[in-house]
């Protein structure tokens, strides 16, 4: 071993491979708590997130022009990458530039190095899944990391997809003045936010200009009429080159997330195949997009602190049931719990077999959102048979915010009855909230 095993004069207690939300998230906590922590990144620290997803896609959600859009996001990313750095520059923390591969379970290799750990956290994120359609390679094809990139506005942007990438490019790309044609494979759009809301704002992104072929299977590139193509059809866990058969850990394909029990440890079986929770290596862990679980960058950060917290022997209250997320579209919409389709199609251990129940508001009847000029919007908040809220979904200004209201009441089993005594600031969006209790 060279000398990289030792980080401030002291052995490494954790190596990270990867240094995006999950993994600067992990390396940043631990040593706070003490760890010595070697985090390895091959290439900008961030992650995906940070250089080519979420942060530079929301510098075009609020730019004006196209041109706007480039230049900010040409000055933000460097800003919050710095941020990162600064972060990594703490004592207890070793960044080192370059590609990790298994050697052993508490060893990997980068470069000509050889780096020991008892604890190794693999936080590598994900690569865009590409479907297998004919002429899929036409240079007028891109991923959403392309699309950032592109230096003329398209005049016309085909967009394979209507889930989140795919909607909320199909917004921007609208108010940026391009033709906008989105295709998708399901009957609907964002399938993991509710029917109805989803199809509301669907429509309201048609009555913008956006054309909408849903239940339409693309077959050839040739068949569109584009200048621009995104393919948008999800993400896969970036596995690639980390010699995971040297831990044991045997993926059935390209796109299989590495299996992890509930502390995010690895779990593999004797012949190497994901199976369950049996022979998990008892330092191994993998955060993030790559085991596949919830692809959020939240999700990640919070992946990170449970390792860490197993990793240390403490416990946390954390709840990875309760996951608030959000589309930045124009109106955003945001979810936290089931569908109302769920709940109708199922009892789930949050709902009892007597059922649920639906409240709903609207943006137009609130008095911020009519002095604002955001009246498009609307709310369905769920509760189960003993009135615990389990659930919100919506569309409307801000509505990322008031669903985040609704996940930390969940996160206390708040009861609708608790909810409606609660006093919200008057005039504010979050009122939307209170009157779905009325």
């Amino acid at each position: 071993m060279n000398n990289s095993t030792v980080v401030g004069g002291s052995p490494a207690d954790v190596i990270i491979i990867g240094a995006g939300p999950g993994g600067y998230r992990a390396a940043e906590y631990a040593a706070k708590q003490g760890l010595k922590v070697i985090i390895i990144e091959q290439g900008e620290v961030g992650g995906t997130c940070l250089n080519v997803g979420c942060i530079p896609t929301k510098t075009y959600v609020h730019s004006a022009t196209f041109e706007e859009a480039r230049e900010r996001m040409d000055t933000v990313i460097p800003q919050l990458r710095a941020g990162v750095e600064a972060i990594l520059s703490h004592p207890n923390i070793m960044l080192l530039r370059g590609r990790a591969s298994f050697i052993d379970a508490n060893t990997v290799s980068v470069g000509s190095d050889s780096i020991a750990a008892k604890n190794i956290i693999i936080a590598t994120g994900s690569e865009t899944k590409w479907l297998p359609i004919k002429g899929a390679d036409d240079p007028r094809v891109v991923d959403s990391t392309g699309l950032l990139h592109l230096d003329t506005l398209p005049k016309r942007l085909a967009i394979i997809g209507a889930g989140v990438i795919g909607m909320e490019f199909a917004s921007v790309f609208n108010r940026f003045g391009s033709e906008v044609t989105v295709i998708e494979y399901l009957k609907e759009c964002l399938p993991a936010l509710d029917s109805d809301i989803a199809k509301r704002l669907r429509k309201l992104m048609e009555k913008r200009g956006i054309t909408f072929k849903m239940k339409t299977a693309v077959e050839d590139i040739a068949d569109i009429d584009a200048d621009v193509i995104l393919m948008a059809t999800g993400r896969r866990p970036h596995t690639e080159g980390l010699g995971l058969d040297r831990v044991g850990i045997g993926l059935a394909n390209a796109n299989s997330p590495i299996p992890v029990d509930d502390n995010f440890r690895v779990s593999t079986t004797p012949d190497g195949l994901p199976s369950g929770l049996s022979g998990s290596p008892s330092g191994l862990y993998a955060i993030g997009d790559v085991n596949g679980r919830q692809l959020l960058a939240h999700a990640a950060e919070m992946q990170a602190i449970r390792a860490v917290n197993h990793i240390l022997g403490k416990d946390d209250g954390i709840r990875f049931d309760i996951m608030p997320a959000a589309i930045f579209t124009d109106p955003e919409a945001a979810c936290v719990g089931p569908t109302e389709d769920t709940l109708k199609a199922t009892t789930t251990p949050t709902v009892s077999t007597a059922g649920y129940t639906c409240r709903k508001a609207f943006w137009r009847a609130n008095g911020k959102a009519l002095a604002m000029g955001e009246t498009e919007g609307m709310l369905k908040l769920f509760s189960d048979a003993d009135d615990r809220i389990i659930g919100c979904h919506a569309y409307g200004a801000h509505s990322a915010d008031i669903v985040q209201e609704v996940s930390a009441l969940m996160c206390r089993d708040t009861t609708v009855a608790q909810l409606r005594d609660m006093v919200h600031i008057h005039p504010t969006l979050n009122e939307i909230l209170k009157a779905a209790t009325d």
